[in-house]
């Protein structure tokens, strides 16, 4: 039998900042962001996400984590398999509709392995570099999405220093080079060579997380190895107190 409260109850959103990673152009890391076909912020930019339908059932309607990947699916036509939770932003007037709370996630995915599609009340989808959404190139962000997009690339540029994440933004095979660029983009500074190599060769190259293939990438250069990324050999690193330091 559903009970009854005598004290107001916030609603409850997700918003989902999907980071992506873009090696031809300059910028590099971008954000998926959907245009809002409703109001309030119709027409703006803003993180796909929305509200976590809460039911009187006796199951109570659905976890913030199936709302977070529905509402992916349903803004934008994305699966993603993890999604990490970044954050809870719940500051009074966040949300001109009344006292909404909401639990903010990040993910980061190879993109060029999505179809974007909009959809549900999203009039649009697509991606951005990260610093035109922060920097204000796409007009004001809705509600207060700057900042938690701030939060999740501050989040992101610190967890890369110490763990390889950033290889799940780059494709299945991808250069020495194109590795490097990844951390100087991420980190924003350039990074010497010399010491990046060594680095990566003890920390992930030694321990097999980064295993060198027999396919080469031909260009205007000379040809490049190819790398990939073993999870499982992550995994069980993680398990002996596997660290990164970049």
């Amino acid at each position: 039998m559903p009970h009854s409260y005598e004290y107001p109850r916030p609603s409850v959103t997700v918003d989902c900042v999907i980071f992506g990673f873009d090696l031809e152009s300059e910028g590099g890391l971008q954000v998926l962001l959907i245009r809002r076909g409703n109001e309030p912020f119709k027409g703006r930019w803003a993180n796909p996400g929305g509200f976590v339908e809460v039911s009187d059932d006796e199951d109570q309607g659905e976890s913030l984590d199936e709302a977070a990947r529905r509402e992916l699916e349903e803004e934008t036509g994305i699966k993603v398999a993890y999604l990490e939770q970044l954050y809870t932003f719940g500051t009074p007037g966040r949300d001109p509709r009344g006292r909404v709370i909401t639990v903010a996630y990040v993910a980061l995915v190879q993109r060029q392995d999505y179809r974007i599609t909009a959809g549900s009340d999203a009039a649009e989808a697509a991606w951005f570099p990260v610093k035109d959404a922060l920097e204000g190139v796409l007009g004001i962000l809705a509600f207060d999405h700057r900042e938690i997009l701030k939060l999740a690339l501050d989040r992101l540029r610190s967890k890369v220093r110490y763990a390889p994440i950033g290889f799940n933004l780059l494709p299945r095979r991808f250069t020495f080079g194109d590795l490097r660029k990844l951390y100087e983009t991420l980190l924003d500074r350039p990074i010497n060579v010399s010491n990046f190599r060594k680095k990566v060769a003890k920390n992930l190259i030694e321990t097999g997380i980064l295993q060198k293939t027999d396919e080469l990438r031909r260009g205007q250069h000379r040809p490049a190895p190819l790398y990939s990324f073993n999870r499982h050999a992550y995994t069980k690193a993680l398990k002996s107190g596997f660290h990164f330091d970049i």
